[in-house]
Parts: structure tokens; sequence; C-alpha cells
């Protein structure tokens, strides 16, 4: 039978048809939908497109069926190339297509496995292509690039692959471009749309969760006493390995994950653990020995042979923890896994989905995957799965439940939760909160600036439940969560004297930036900060803030409430107070009062709780009349 390819099948009218993909690939409903939405965005003239799809949805069976839907490009653009980063992620692609297009001819660009170039579909790792050998592929036969893993898509290598396609800016002469990640944010703060025009579909993993196409997650949170305090940042500002391992690699820190693995997960099959570097790996595998468990490790130093036969025993549940650093956090199919545990603290969101995902791909018999996060102190910035669900980092999880966590649920799970304005009473829900005595306490509590001043050098101040101020004497930044689109917006508002009345006046906020997650708008509005703010009345670093409190500070915060002893200059320094005088400013006098109406409220249903009771109880002696 004479084979089907490219150059032999046209219409009539000369231009090539599109590849027929397997009928027997059935897609799940959010898979087809996620295609129509791409379809959809193409026939509006829209050609630099994102996919933003949970770890487990599917990324490649959805982009290897892109191929036969994006229509030919001119008379001769049918081909495709599939862009990715890692030995692993090519070979699963192939295997894909070849499976989707049995007809088509697949090609594999990388190291040794050299492409003709007249493939009808090119994967390639793109540190070949920066090697000069993407010159071979003409752009004007392609009609679809796609690039899985794609919140890599702006580093240099990726950017000279798209610019021999013409795609470094938007333009109708090149081919689609299409690209596929769970984590569509950089923490190095590159910005995505130099690459990528439009998102034009997102699925998360909760979602993925509560639709049933991923595994339940139960994470429990363990301290896991590591000092973080001095552990140097890399270029992209997560935490340097080599530093980090020495404050992470300790027999102390190591005993307490083995223990908190044995307390908390010791009857699951299949635990991957995620470590910091080869030395780590290896002394952690050592302390789950000692304890009597058949732990075992890979590396990038485990031979190639070596690597697939233990990660082949792995699946076979012929021992139950594999631990391994820089290998499995994109990519990776181990479906089996019921078990995660982060001993690799992060500063990367990104890096910390990528971990949890490995274990909530569905599995005969799996119920739910526990992740065991190990976490270190709030003040170093790390990030914890806490932080993943609008939760303070500081915040114990005892294997709580992704749903949970999304419903506000935790019930008595969480140690201490701060109770938010809007809270609603729930006879079911135990309510939990941080009692205040004095609004001074309020205000002074900077418990909840500990966190964002870790991912920042100036001094924000949280004024209410997830919106924070940085100010000046010419005006103030508003970094605040917007629960509709899920996103944190940056407004900017100027202050001067009205000329007539000299009163203060304001300017209407001005939206000046967005982000996905609290860390990436603190980068985008610390940014502006920089070229509009005075650093020395912004940075939360400067000397002055350790001086004592000044005497029109004190005046300021005295008359502001009726305590029966006055704040002294001894009692707070300068910093402090400036502070507190921010959330003053910003309603923290009627924030309080609406806290003490909550509290007033709470403690009025238990006395009419405690009296119905009463009522109920059955006592020996006599009725009253």
């Amino acid at each position: 039978m004479e084979k089907v390819t490219i150059e032999n099948v046209r219409f009539n009218s000369g231009v090539v048809q599109p590849p027929r993909a397997n009928s027997s690939i059935v897609l799940r409903d959010y898979q087809e939908e996620c295609i129509q939405s791409v379809l959809e965005y193409l026939k509006g003239g829209h050609r630099r497109l994102g996919v933003s799809l949970a770890t487990g949805a599917g990324k490649t069976v959805i982009f290897t069926q892109l191929i036969s839907r994006v229509p030919p490009r001119g008379a001769r653009g049918n081909k495709t190339m599939i862009i990715v980063h890692r030995r692993e992620l090519v070979e699963q692609a192939a295997r894909h297509c070849r499976l989707a297009y049995p007809d088509l001819s697949v090609e594999i660009e990388m190291g040794n496995s050299v492409a003709t170039g007249q493939g009808d579909i090119i994967i390639a790792s793109v540190q070949t292509l920066a090697r000069g050998r993407i010159a071979k592929f003409n752009p004007e036969e392609f009609k679809l690039i796609l690039v899985d893993e794609a919140h890599h898509i702006v580093a240099r290598s990726y950017r000279d692959a798209l610019g021999h396609f013409g795609l470094n800016e938007a333009s109708p002469n090149a081919p689609v471009l299409v690209g596929v990640s769970a984590t569509f944010s950089r923490f190095d703060g590159l910005k995505l749309g130099a690459a990528i025009d439009h998102i034009v579909y997102h699925k998360d993993y909760v979602d993925m969760i509560g639709d049933n196409w991923l595994a339940d997650a139960v994470f429990t949170t363990v301290k896991s006493g590591a000092n973080l305090s001095k552990v140097k940042k890399d270029s992209f500002g997560d935490f340097a390995l080599g530093s980090l391992s020495k404050a992470v690699n300790t027999a102390n820190t190591n005993n307490i994950t083995v223990r908190a693995w044995m307390a908390n997960a010791q009857e699951r099959r299949s635990t991957l653990v995620f470590c910091v570097d080869i030395d780590h790996t290896q002394q952690l595998t050592a302390t789950f020995r000692e304890n009597g468990i058949d732990a075992r490790y890979i590396t990038s130093n485990t031979p190639k042979n070596i690597r697939a036969e233990q990660i082949d025993a792995f699946k076979n549940h012929e021992f139950p923890v594999l631990l391994n650093c820089g290998l499995f956090t994109e990519g990776t199919d181990i479906p089996n896994i019921d078990c995660v545990v982060m001993a690799r603290p992060t500063r990367s969101r990104n890096l910390l989905i990528q971990m949890i995902g490995r274990g909530l791909r569905l599995y005969p018999g799996k119920k739910d995957c526990h992740v065991i996060d190990m976490v270190a102190s709030l003040e170093t910035g790390v990030l914890s799965t806490p932080t993943l669900f609008g939760l303070d980092p500081d915040e114990i999880l005892d294997k709580t439940t992704a749903k949970e966590i999304r419903e506000g649920r935790q019930e008595e799970k969480i140690t201490e939760s701060f109770m938010s304005e809007d809270s609603a009473l729930d006879e079911d829900v135990q309510l939990q909160f941080t009692k205040y005595d004095s609004i001074y306490d309020l205000l002074g509590d900077t418990r909840y600036e500990k966190h964002i001043r870790s991912l920042s050098r100036n001094a924000w101040v949280r004024v209410s439940d997830e919106k924070y101020i940085l100010s000046d004497a010419g005006g103030w930044l508003a970094l605040e969560k917007e629960k509709e689109k899920n996103e944190f917006v940056v407004r900017h508002v100027i202050t001067f004297k009205d000329p007539v009345t000299e009163k203060p006046t304001f300017t209407k906020p001005r939206n000046i930036a967005s982000g996905p997650n609290l860390e990436a708008a603190v980068r985008a509005a610390d940014t502006f900060a920089s070229s509009k703010f005075e650093e020395r009345y912004i940075s939360a670093r400067k000397p002055w803030r350790q001086n004592p409190a000044t005497s029109s500070q004190l005046q300021m915060l005295n008359r502001a409430w009726i305590r029966t002893e006055k704040v002294d200059q001894e009692a707070i320094t300068r910093g402090q107070a400036a502070d507190m005088i921010t959330k003053l400013k910003f309603g923290g006098k009627k924030r309080y009062e609406k806290m003490m109406t909550q509290r007033r409220k709470v403690q009025q249903k238990e006395e009419e709780l405690e009296g119905l009771r009463r009522r109920t109880d059955v006592k020996v002696g006599p009725l009253a009349g």
C-alpha cells in the first residue's frame, strides 16, 4: 500500500489537506472544549495562543489532536513542529504523535537524532535547535508550532527558535503558535506576553480534582525546623541550590522528614520525594533506610538504563519510596504515585505546583495523593501549599483535602486562622480567629506583613484581607486581590494639595499592573514604585525605621483611640508607627469595630446555644413553674 504523505494528498485547488487523526482516540469533554477555544481564536485572527492546563490534564493529547484541526497555511504549509526542553518530553510527544497519526512521518531533532527536515511532524529539543540546526527547516512549510511547558517560552533559546518562524511578533504571515503549560507564570519576571498574546483556555488542578479528572489531594504541612534565613538566592529569585542544601540537608531535618512520613503516610505504596541536590538525595535516602524503609534514589548522575529500571520497579510497587532531585518536576508520567514529600523548600509557585502535580494522576485503586510539605520559616519567602489556596503561609494543614481548603471548611484541622471580615456564621463550622483586645493590638500585629516583605524590599502594609498598601508623600500603591477575576491588581493614586482649599486631594485610582498571584503582582508593583516613589520612604530596610517613634506619630496614634495607657517612644519604632498610621488611614479603626461586632455575634450565638443546652438538661429535683 502506498504511504499517505502530505506531498500526495491535495485538494483539486492545489492546497494540501490537513492530516486525519486516529479516530480511535476519544477526547475528554474539556479537551475538546480546549481545542474548540483555540480554533475560535484562530478564526478571530489571533495566532500566538496559550493553553493553561493542570498537570495530568493530557496536554500532549490535546496538542497532538490540534495538528489535524489547524488548517494548512497556503499551498505548502502543512508541517508541524513541537518544541520541548527535555529528552523525556521529546520521546513522550513522539509516541503520542505516532499513535495519533500512523500515516504521517514523525521525525526527532535532538542530539544524535537528526531529522531530514522533510517529516510531517518534527519534535525538536530547543537546546538542539539553538545550536544552529533549526536552519534546515523552511518556515513556509509549517502551519503550526507547538511549545510544551511553555512557561519557558521567553527564554533566549526559545525566542531564537520562534524568531526563525517569524513568531517573535504577532504576524498573519507566520505559522500558528500554541504554547501549553500547567504553570503560566515566571518567577524571574520576564513577561510571557512577549511570546503569547492570549491565554485561550484555563483549567487548574483544583477544577480537575472537583470534576474527578485528577485524584484528590490531602495536604499535611510539617515544620521542618530548617533555618533558611541565610540561604542565598539564585538569578531567578529562588533559593540557590548549594546554599539551600547546606541549610536543609542536616541530620535533624532529615530525621524530621522521615518521621513525618512514617507518622502520616507509611501505608502509602508509592511515595515520591523531592530533594534539593544529589547530596541531599543521598543523605535523605540513607535516613529512610536507617529507619527500615526500602527507599531508593535517582539523580541526573544515574545512568539512563539504571534510571529506567528503578522507575519501572517503582511503578510495579517493588519498593515504596523513590527520592530524586530536579528530574520529575515536568513531563513525568508515574500515575501510581500516591504520596509526594516536598523536602525541597522553594520560592517558586511554578515549582511547587509541578511537584504537587506529580501525584494527582488517576490510577486504579488510588483514592487520593497525600502531599506532605516540609515548610520552613515564613520570613524567608518560602512558598507552601497553603499559599496556593490563598491561606496565610503559616497555616498548619493536617490531612486536609483540597476541597476542604477551597471551601474554607478546615474546622479544627487548621490550628490558627484569621477570621475574614466577610465570614458567614455556619452552624457546622467552628469559627477560629485571632483575638485583638484593642485596636492598638490589631494595628501592631505584623504577622501578615512577614510574607509580602519576604518577597519585597519595600514596606508593604496589610490593611485588610488580601489588600496591601505602599505609600510615600506623593501617593500610594494599592495591591488587592480581585476575587471575580482571581488575580491581583495594582492601582496607583497620586495625592496633592488643592490649590484653593489646600486640603489633600487624590486622583482616581489607575490600574498599572496585574498578576495571577501575589508574587507576580508584587514584582510588577515594586518595579513601578522604584521609578515613582522615593526609596527612603518606601524601603523596609532604611535605618530610620529603627529609630524611636516621633512625637507627631505618637500624637496621631494616641488620638486615634482611647487607651488607659498612652503609647510612648520606647514602645514602638518609627517604622512600626508609620505602618500603624497607614493601617489607620486605610480603615483600621472601622475594621476593628467590624471585627468586634462579629465577635459579639459569635458570643451571642454561643450563649444562645448554651441556654438551649441547659433547657434540655434533665436533672433530679423540682421543675421550675
